[in-house]
């Protein structure tokens, strides 16, 4: 099939099940030459299921460090507990071959205080290496290189790991690094470029993808999870989807998420909780919004742990006094006032969709009733 050819809207039953919720949600277009495999990664062989370790001693809370020995055990006993393996390198063997070209989706976003954890990163290029995976084939990526030069994350992992964005900087001049011919295509608020394009790196290079998010808030999304952090940071201009107040985010974060290649080559998903930020997001340029959930969360299905995250952002919300992310209320709304927001955690910049969660649900993401999600939580000394 010519990729060209395979044009879809995504108007099939669950999408016409919520456009009967909601009025407001643009027509997508979708153009794949990709096919999806027979057990896609999302939600993959553990829909419903998340493994949450959690350590009081894995950060030092006096100065955001992290203890890198715990860090080790935590993923150690998470990856054991998420495919029930003897030993971690089989738990690791379940998604992973020698054969394999691995991509590794960090959040570089939040910097300097809250990103994909070098520890995290570190580990699981140790793992890959260790059953196997060359070192050429392990590719730790972001969108912006700008993003990936202030977090660094070279000094951290074996010489020979591929480090890679997209494009220089978050300025949608730079499209050399996406597939022209996977795209999502939508007018938002009558934009120039209607196109969003998957990476180049991810549709035609990378044979499995490991997600690391981390728990953070979001003006537009909520927050800004598993399925933000991979399909938001694997396709071009997206941010014209949230502007002038109004989100799109809640149809669009999904549908790019469920886009092929990315959603059947992304097989694992490790949220990092050792640091969060709950206010503010994506970014945490300052600590007054940093907060510790001192935890991992493992699991094949993000919509499940993005279920997960929605309560624990809003809990820390509560806790401080701060607005709810599911409010909606005109009152709260200064319009793309970032200093207003940056100083009141009662500002929204934008109408949060925290309900992109739930959307991604009906397109086949992963399970999103609380009821249906079966946690085991892990303390680690």
């Amino acid at each position: 099939m010519h990729r060209r050819s395979f044009v879809r809207l995504l108007a099939g039953t669950p999408f016409l099940r919520d456009f009967q919720m909601r009025s407001d949600i643009p027509t997508l277009r979708v153009v794949s030459g990709y096919p999806a495999s027979a057990k896609p990664g999302m939600p993959g062989p553990y829909p419903g299921r998340v493994v949450s370790i959690r350590s009081d001693t894995c950060v030092d809370t006096s100065t955001g460090a992290a203890n890198d020995e715990v860090v080790r055990e935590m993923m150690a006993r998470g990856m054991r507990t998420l495919t029930g393996a003897g030993t971690t390198a089989d738990a690791w063997r379940r998604f992973f071959e020698p054969s394999d070209i691995v991509g590794i989706k960090v959040n570089c976003g939040g910097y300097p205080h809250c990103v994909s954890a070098y520890e995290i990163v570190a580990d699981v290029v140790r793992q890959l290496m260790g059953i196997g995976v060359p070192v050429s084939h392990i590719y730790v990526y972001e969108r912006f290189q700008d993003q990936m030069n202030e977090v660094n994350y070279a000094p951290h992992l074996p010489e020979g790991v591929q480090i890679v964005a997209a494009e220089r900087a978050n300025r949608n001049v730079d499209n050399s690094g996406y597939d022209p011919a996977t795209y999502l295509e939508a007018d938002f608020f009558g934009e120039d470029d209607t196109r969003s394009n998957m990476m180049r790196l991810v549709s035609r290079v990378l044979t499995k993808i490991v997600n690391i998010p981390n728990m953070k808030d979001h003006g537009a999304t909520g927050v800004t999870g598993c399925l933000k952090n991979i399909a938001y940071g694997s396709f071009s201009n997206v941010a014209r989807t949230h502007q002038r107040g109004k989100s799109h985010t809640y149809s669009v974060v999904g549908a790019l998420a469920a886009m092929e290649p990315l959603r059947s080559r992304t097989v694992l998903q490790i949220m990092d909780g050792l640091r969060g930020v709950w206010h503010g997001g994506p970014f945490a340029r300052t600590t007054r919004y940093v907060f510790y959930p001192r935890q991992i969360m493992f699991g094949t299905d993000p919509v499940a742990i993005d279920r997960l995250l929605l309560d624990i952002i809003e809990k820390e919300r509560r806790a401080r006094g701060a607005i709810s992310i599911w409010d909606r209320s005109p009152g709260s709304l200064r319009m793309d006032d970032t200093r207003a927001r940056d100083a009141d955690p009662n500002v929204n910049i934008i109408i949060r969709e925290p309900g992109h969660v739930e959307y991604a649900s009906t397109l086949g993401l992963g399970v999103y009733d609380r009821a249906r999600i079966v946690i085991k939580d892990v303390d680690v000394p």
